[in-house]
């Protein structure tokens, strides 16, 4: 008997042990809102738990994509300062269309026709459509289109790219027939860049054709999206990476956690006579040590994690993106004689804070590239040499991807494939060499 006994009680601390590590690698995966909502739940279920909010500096330096960033001296948009977005573009149409001097059944054809703006300002149904819908003349809605295509943003209410486009040239009032043209006749031709067939057609110079390119290319294709704008993402990083004394330090940012604290009105009822009670509560309370546990040992993982990138990517922090080096989960882990899933889950979703911005701690896990002399570089510092060459090329002649290859050798020992720089290039969003060329 007690020896069933002694093994049904193994059994079942294993099973307890079992329960309590999943909880305690999910945990780990947890991202500090993540954490926030679960311990939320918690504290509705253990009546021990209590929590003080944290205050929460928000920061919105994501930096999710290098190559992306927006530039600071990027134009704001007046519609910034004369709308608000949260009220959507159908509401400003409609609040453009209250002031117009019209009769009432063309105010409420209008206001209809408005209302279906997609969410890019464009209208899916045709005038015969909307006819067809509201039982109206076809005279009276194509009245009602083009009182909407004249509200603003310029370009709402056009059926198609190229009529939006059309109608934000005239909004414009530019005295340039060639842009008009090349919207009405050769919009496809010059989505490939194609400008010398264009000005072989209009019997022009390709220049020409270039400058009216360049204005086009200033137009919105998609004017109501400026109402649509996801918003900013924000983020709490919790550590923290800087240079004290000459050393790289790192740190926790706990403040960013909620404060969990015990009950003490319900912890004294563990005095209770009733046995029930007491069973009950001592539950609850070896819960919220276990809690309070799991989430000091997440905390010292990240830490521990934290310190091993930046031991590894100290020229990164003093020099920039461009010395970041090639780094594996398998290296950290094995640091830290710790296992890869560990690393990747202390990680994901997990922000720190450098002197060279806010980043996912995932970020600093690059794949290598092999350099002539045979040292391993990181793919980004390929990018971005990548990126200076064709920044610094004559844009009259601009460099092939053959050209590029040769130069990313001679001039930075990096050695790829053609196949590579085209494929790097792309991902950078950067055209071809024939869609690069300008003729001036």
């Amino acid at each position: 008997m007690n020896m069933d006994f002694s093994l049904i009680q193994q059994q079942s601390m294993k099973l307890v042990m079992t329960n309590e590590l999943r909880q305690a690698i999910t945990m780990l995966q947890y991202s500090v809102q993540d954490l926030h909502e679960y311990l939320q739940e918690q504290q509705l279920e253990n009546p021990l738990i209590e929590l003080k909010e944290p205050l929460l500096e928000k920061t919105t330096s994501i930096e999710k994509d290098f190559f992306q960033t927006a530039s600071s001296e990027e134009e704001v948009s007046p519609l910034d300062f004369l709308t608000n977005k949260e009220d959507g573009l159908q509401d400003y149409l409609l609040s453009q269309l209250r002031v117009q001097s019209i009769s009432k059944e063309l105010y409420e054809t209008a206001s209809y026709i408005a209302l279906c703006t997609d969410e890019n300002g464009y209208l899916t149904l045709t005038a015969e459509d909307f006819a067809a819908e509201l039982k109206e003349p076809l005279e009276m809605v194509e009245a009602a289109i083009e009182i909407v295509q004249h509200l603003e943003p310029a370009g709402v209410g056009a059926g198609s790219l190229k009529e939006c486009l059309l109608l934000q040239l005239k909004y414009i009032d530019l005295e340039d027939p060639l842009a008009e043209k090349i919207v009405a006749e050769h919009l496809d031709l010059l989505a490939k860049k194609q400008f010398k067939q264009i000005a072989r057609l209009e019997q022009v110079e390709v220049i020409d054709v270039q400058h009216a390119a360049d204005f086009i290319q200033t137009l919105n294709p998609k004017p109501g999206a400026v109402f649509h704008q996801e918003p900013a993402e924000y983020v709490t990083p919790e550590v923290t990476i800087e240079k004290i004394e000459g050393r790289w330090q790192v740190s926790l940012n706990n403040a960013g956690l909620p404060k969990m604290m015990i009950n003490r009105q319900y912890e004294q009822l563990l005095q209770n006579n009733n046995e029930e009670v007491r069973h009950y509560l001592k539950q609850k309370q070896e819960q919220f040590h276990w809690i309070r546990k799991s989430i000091a040992q997440r905390q010292v993982t990240i830490l521990k994690v934290t310190e091993a990138i930046a031991a590894y990517q100290q020229e990164f922090l003093e020099k920039g993106v461009e010395y970041l080096k090639p780094l594996t989960l398998k290296v950290i882990a094995e640091k830290l004689e710790i296992h890869e899933s560990t690393v990747s889950r202390a990680t994901t979703k997990k922000y720190v804070q450098t002197p060279r911005g806010l980043f996912e701690l995932k970020y600093f896990f690059k794949s290598g590239i092999q350099t002539q002399s045979g040292e391993e570089q990181s793919a980004d510092r390929a990018k971005i040499c990548l990126k200076r060459l064709i920044d610094e090329e004559d844009k009259s002649k601009p460099l092939s991807d053959q050209k590029l290859m040769e130069k990313l050798l001679d001039e930075y020992t990096i050695d790829l494939k053609r196949r590579t720089v085209a494929k790097y290039r792309e991902e950078m969003h950067i055209p071809s060499s024939s869609k690069r060329k300008r003729y001036e």
